[in-house]
């Protein structure tokens, strides 16, 4: 890693230097005062150097580079110029500060985040396998096609031996996975009785729609809620709310942003579809969105006689 520094008048009063993790520990000790204020830019590590470093430095700061134009959009772009130039970011004030997670919430991330990998590898093994029924117009039994009462189908396909050895790997992956699913959402249900989720777990999953797994996701991901002052700065962190364009006389709404946590947004719309296909009253209120304006129908009006219309409209 690179380390630099300047001071309140942008003067440069550490030198970039590189450092090596292993070393980093001591090198803080050596050199880090109370007083400092450390950005860091935002890595696979960051929560490790965070873990080592806070307790060293006055502020510690975890940077986004996405949000930060002048790294993000660099057309030159070299560790020595990029920590210059977060150094003086800092200096003057400019570092978008974000929420620092505490440890249980990192973790739940971290297992969410696994259980997510499993479901796509357990998807990519199904299409897969689907895949090579429909390119040798296989017709499969009827029920769960991937159950264990269907193995023996699965083991009697007459395809070649190498398609025989792919299909045995697959299905024996696909039990694995499933089994380390079902692990994850045990370890989930654990976590939803113990501190700190188990006061907050209720209240979350008593929402229709939402079982365990969405729950915990949400938790997850807001951490903790009153660091969100209004339901409008929750709604954006979900990058739920409707895109705005608002420039002299002109309003508009686009659609929704799509910024923020990407797995709040996607579990908020699950739970909200499951919520439409089980409650009476959210079915009610999602046919009434569904349902056009009286402003937006359209009457039908009368063509003009053919050969009697004077403009090329074509449809005379």
């Amino acid at each position: 890693m690179v380390v630099g520094g300047v001071n309140a008048r942008q003067e440069i009063v550490l030198s970039p230097r590189r450092v090596e993790l292993d070393d980093w520990s001591a090198w803080a000790q050596a050199h880090l005062k109370p007083t400092d204020v450390l950005v860091v830019e935002a890595t696979t590590n960051t929560w490790w150097f965070y873990d080592q470093t806070h307790e060293h430095v006055g502020q510690l700061l975890v940077a986004d580079p996405r949000k930060i134009a002048w790294i993000a959009q660099a057309r030159v772009s070299t560790d020595n110029g990029a920590v210059l130039k977060l150094a003086r970011l800092s200096a003057a004030g400019l570092i978008p500060t974000g929420w620092v997670p505490p440890q249980p919430v990192r973790e739940l991330r971290a297992l969410l985040a696994h259980r997510r990998r499993l479901v796509k590898t357990q998807t990519m093994l199904k299409n897969r396998l689907h895949s090579l029924l429909h390119r040798l117009h296989l017709t499969p039994p009827e029920g769960e096609l991937f159950a264990a009462k269907q193995r023996a189908w699965w083991e009697g396909l007459d395809v070649t031996p190498m398609e025989k050895l792919h299909v045995r790997h697959d299905l024996a992956t696909l039990d694995q996975v499933a089994e380390q699913i079902a692990e994850i959402e045990a370890e989930l249900g654990r976590l939803s009785c113990a501190e700190p989720w188990a006061a907050l777990a209720p209240y979350v999953l008593q929402l229709p729609g939402i079982g365990l797994v969405i729950a915990m996701t949400i938790l997850a991901a807001i951490g903790d809620i009153l660091r969100f002052p209004a339901a409008k700065k929750l709604v954006g962190y979900a990058g739920l709310g409707a895109g705005v364009h608002a420039s002299g006389q002109l309003y508009r709404e686009g659609h929704i942003t799509k910024e923020g946590r990407k797995e709040f947004r996607y579990v908020m719309v699950e739970a909200a579809w499951s919520a439409v296909a089980t409650s009476e009253y959210w079915k009610a209120e999602f046919e009434q969105l569904c349902r056009p304006p009286a402003a937006w129908t359209r009457t039908r009006r009368s063509s003009p006689s053919r050969g009697n219309c004077s403009s090329s409209c074509g449809t005379c």
